[in-house]
């Protein structure tokens, strides 16, 4: 199955390269966005770039990599890891050498502007776009803010040779305008999502001819754009299985904000329930907590990690989530009610991880599913029909990192002679300089900010800064240091070089 995987990794790379360069005549009086029109053509704006000018068959060149935020250093530690093949002749097999430990990646988490998942659901999903394409605007230019406080981008970086679309959201709703604006700029610079690549994964773990189910847990957004569904029904197709494979999605409302510690999803501090809350709770429209489930979720009420107004659970008149655990438990028990509600479910036999803030949340997705495989109401097993006993769990990144190795190695593309340890780490920070952001009181876009601005009204609403300690919560650089240690390494080299 792998070298299957690789076959179709190569043949879409290949599609992609094909004839590239000749597109740009026919698609360049295309009617531009605002921001490819700033990209392209505002010579003294802050977004302009001389595509005519720019590198891209130089083999030296990083790899550009961006999420909305942490999330996506799950995907960069998965390239960061790979070994696969051996490095003087690129055969199969691994070498006990990283396949990319001569390439040198840039990171960006645009955390100012996450989560992206909201952006369709308040109706911005256009406002999403445009972020992505500043993203993209950022792996290909060369300037950043030497720290939030400069006030100019008087810091120097390298353009890239490849991006690396680790956001699931921004590849749902962003890839296609990415595709285009690359066509536009006749710029052959390949951009690699993650949904092709998780969809191969899931569908990899199924016999051609077998039958079960696949979940789908990523953002909300993600679920709305029917990205991952979509496209495992069309990978199924196109690989020749004939097995009743069915799709169940799961929008993990508030997973990806409590991960990056969202206020308004959780509050570590909080003690008592909050008015500022966004995440499932009781008599909630769309993610509601169902009272009778509560012996199922078996959610945490210690140190505060559930906020309820009463001292009993079982009293709770308002009962808020404020624990990345008890938001899985949530997520997962009501996944598992969608299926067995559903009266006809096969057994969940790959649950497919469509965010990148996920996978730091394995060990509890996995100790989550074994209690409810075993988890019984009324002297019975409530969820073991729609289980497998081991049921897969799915992190695209792998199968990203195939799909980027066989772009390199389709065109030579490798770096002679380049070092990981000298990889980059940036992420956006509100733009306090700009007179029309807003920010509260822990130096974040409102959310009200956030969701309110419109595509088209192009401006610097983030600066893009190196990593340190003042932009990055002390959780998150713990959950770091302990589920990706080779990437973390990367991370505080580059801040030391930093200082």
């Amino acid at each position: 199955m792998k070298n299957t995987m690789t076959l179709w990794a190569m043949f879409g790379l290949a599609l992609y390269s094909c004839g590239h360069t000749a597109e740009r005549s026919s698609t360049a009086q295309t009617a531009l966005l605002p921001i490819e029109e700033a990209i392209l053509h505002d010579t003294g704006g802050f977004y302009y770039i001389d595509v005519d000018a720019y590198p891209a068959d130089d083999a030296s060149l990083p790899i550009g990599v961006f999420d909305s935020g942490t999330g996506g250093l799950t995907v960069l530690d998965a390239l960061v890891r790979y070994d696969e093949h051996h490095n003087a002749n690129q055969s199969n097999g691994a070498d006990q050498v990283p396949d990319f430990s001569r390439e040198t990646f840039i990171y960006l988490a645009d955390q100012a502007n996450m989560p992206y998942g909201n952006y369709h659901a308040e109706q911005k999903s256009d406002l999403l776009v445009e972020h992505t394409l500043k993203d993209v605007h950022f792996m290909l230019s060369g300037r950043y803010y030497p720290q939030a406080t400069a006030p100019d981008p008087t810091g120097r970086k390298r353009p890239v040779k490849a991006i690396v679309i680790a956001c699931n959201t921004a590849t749902a709703y962003g890839k296609a305008a990415v595709d285009t604006f690359m066509k536009k700029a006749g710029l052959n610079v390949p951009v690699i999502g993650v949904i092709d690549a998780g969809a191969r994964g899931a569908l990899a773990v199924f016999e051609p001819g077998e039958s079960g189910s696949i979940g789908v847990f990523a953002t909300v957004g993600t679920i709305a754009s029917e990205g991952y569904e979509k496209t495992l029904h069309r990978i199924k197709s196109e690989l020749g299985y004939t097995g009743d494979i069915q799709v169940y999605n799961q929008g993990g409302h508030g997973v990806a904000e409590a991960v990056d510690e969202e206020p308004d999803f959780i509050d570590r501090k909080a003690t008592i329930p909050r008015s500022n809350y966004r995440g499932p709770a009781l008599g909630h429209a769309s993610y509601p907590i169902d009272r009778t489930l509560l012996d199922a979720y078996r959610f945490d009420f210690t140190g505060n990690k559930m906020l309820c107004d009463s001292e009993s659970a079982l009293d709770c008149s308002i009962m808020q989530l404020n624990d990345t655990e008890n938001y899985v438990r949530y997520h997962l028990v009501s996944l598992l009610e969608q299926m067995r509600k559903q009266g006809n479910a096969k057994p969940l036999k790959a649950l497919l991880l469509g965010c990148t803030h996920y996978p730091y949340l394995t060990g509890k997705i996995e100790q989550v599913l074994n209690e409810l495989y075993n988890y019984k109401k009324g002297g019975e097993y409530r969820f073991r029909h729609l289980m497998n006993e081991t049921v897969h769990i799915i992190d695209p990144a792998e199968n990203v990192a195939d799909e980027l190795y066989a772009y390199l190695n389709q065109r030579r593309a490798f770096n002679p002679s380049g070092d990981v340890a000298r990889s980059e780490f940036f992420i956006s920070v509100p733009n306090t300089g700009n007179k029309l952001v807003k920010t509260d009181r822990a130096g974040h876009f409102t959310y009200e900010y956030k969701y309110g601005r419109n595509a088209g009204e192009i401006q610097e609403y983030v600066k893009v800064v190196p990593f340190d300690s003042s932009n990055i919560p002390a959780e998150t650089i713990t959950r770091m240091r302990a589920a990706i240690p080779q990437t973390f390494r990367l991370i505080d080299v580059f801040n030391r070089q930093q200082q």
